[in-house]
């Protein structure tokens, strides 16, 4: 395994990083502005969208989709994507955004890219690779245990010539967004089928009859109104063609797990970009606010702080790139368990990493003024999106095991 980034990855690490010097840091209080004068506003800030042209007349658009057979994606394998990803997690509100790499759109173009039939490609990936329209994933439910997606609430039934839905949806990100005129939507088929094969996801336009924008959620206290916010979504007696069917009847929880793996590749990559972010926050403070008689810096448990911070960046960046290496050569299948360790190990040590932060910088860290507070968050919402870590820990110990015991009847033989 040579993680060594080659001349590609490179070239387009040291254009994102300029970009984010020289135009998405500077522009952050620009987008708060923005927002702060717009409280009833849930659309993408006029600041993104010049970011977006910027970066476009760099070439830094679309890099998470890689190239392929389908026809799509002129973008970077997941290993040489890894890198860019993680610059843009020192910017979480711009900088994904402005090179169209941002959840859940990423995800969604994926699986169109995939699954979906070319009408269904033409009618919403273009759009969308274009960042003409926004999209929301459906899946989570407030009256189920969605971590198990067996028991999705939400029934999918057909009728002639058309898909029938019907159910409660929420944390649908970015679906407050006028913007937003796509939903995929998970929800039951075949609720007598085998396990695994109950599930299928539908297309469903936002403007389609039946389909309700409730309300607005918070992440602890957040409402990312900067980029669409997390509504809940109704669904009642919605009607949409039969092909807007994504792949086949009973392909639902195939799909998912398609989709939910590069994204937790980018996401655990952006959150070690938010972890040095706080790193270069908490030099600057160390060395320039002064305490019992000396600069933090000289603390002792500041110091230790950051070396545990300093190991813990570079010890996960290495499993994140072998997961990513191992996506690109063998398959997502095959990484499975490299996906679920990261799942679980980087949003707990970048938590960790950024709560210090915050400590180190008092009262402070807990305000708006720096950009800690809402990383923290970012990364605590982590834990649970695309899975809480106590799944990933089940399926992961479970595998080990079952490896263990393997080996162990080998002996014996």
């Amino acid at each position: 395994m040579d993680f060594r980034p080659d001349e590609m990855t490179r070239a387009f690490a040291d254009e994102a990083r300029t970009f984010l010097d020289e135009h998405v840091l500077p522009a952050e209080p620009v987008l708060a502005k923005q927002v702060e004068d717009t409280p009833g506003d849930w659309r993408v800030r006029p600041v993104v969208r010049d970011l977006q042209e910027a970066a476009r007349e760099r070439g830094l658009w679309n890099l998470f989709l890689p190239p392929g057979p389908h026809g799509y994606g002129g973008g970077l394998s997941n290993l040489r994507y890894a890198p860019v990803a993680e610059l843009t997690g020192r910017s979480p509100r711009l900088a994904p955004a402005a090179m169209n790499c941002n959840a859940p759109d990423t995800g969604n173009m994926e699986l169109l890219a995939h699954f979906g039939t070319p009408a269904q490609q033409e009618e919403w990936l273009e759009p969308l690779l274009e960042a003409r329209i926004r999209s929301a994933f459906c899946m989570t439910e407030p009256g189920t245990a969605s971590s198990d997606a067996s028991q999705i609430g939400t029934r999918v039934h057909r009728e002639g010539d058309e898909w029938v839905v019907n159910g409660r949806k929420w944390f649908a990100t970015g679906a407050m967004n006028p913007d937003c005129a796509l939903l995929v939507v998970m929800g039951k088929t075949d609720p007598n089928g085998p396990r695994h094969r109950q599930q299928s996801m539908v297309l469903v336009p936002r403007g389609t009859p039946g389909v309700s924008v409730i309300r607005p959620l918070t992440v602890l206290g957040y409402d990312d109104r900067d980029h669409g916010g997390h509504a809940e979504v109704l669904f009642e007696d919605v009607r949409v063609p039969a092909g807007n069917l994504l792949g086949e009847a009973g392909d639902g929880f195939a799909i998912a797990q398609a989709r939910l793996g590069p994204g937790r590749v980018h996401h655990c990559m952006r959150a070690l970009g938010m972890a040095e972010r706080a790193l270069d926050l908490v030099r600057g403070r160390a060395n320039e606010r002064v305490a019992f008689g000396g600069p933090l810096a000289r603390q002792g448990v500041l110091r230790e702080w950051a070396a545990d911070a300093r190991v813990e960046i570079e010890a996960l960046r290495l499993l994140v790139l072998k997961t990513a290496w191992l996506m690109d050569t063998a398959g997502n299948r095959a990484a499975m368990q490299e996906i679920q360790a990261i799942k679980v190990a980087v949003p707990r040590a970048v938590q960790r990493i950024l709560d210090r932060a915050m400590q180190v910088f008092g009262a402070a860290g807990l305000s708006g003024d720096h950009p800690l507070a809402e990383m923290f968050t970012a990364a605590r919402a982590l834990r649970l999106a695309d899975g809480p870590d106590e799944v990933h820990v089940a399926a992961l110990g479970k595998a080990e095991l079952r490896l263990q015991s393997s080996l162990m009847e080998g002996v014996v033989q």
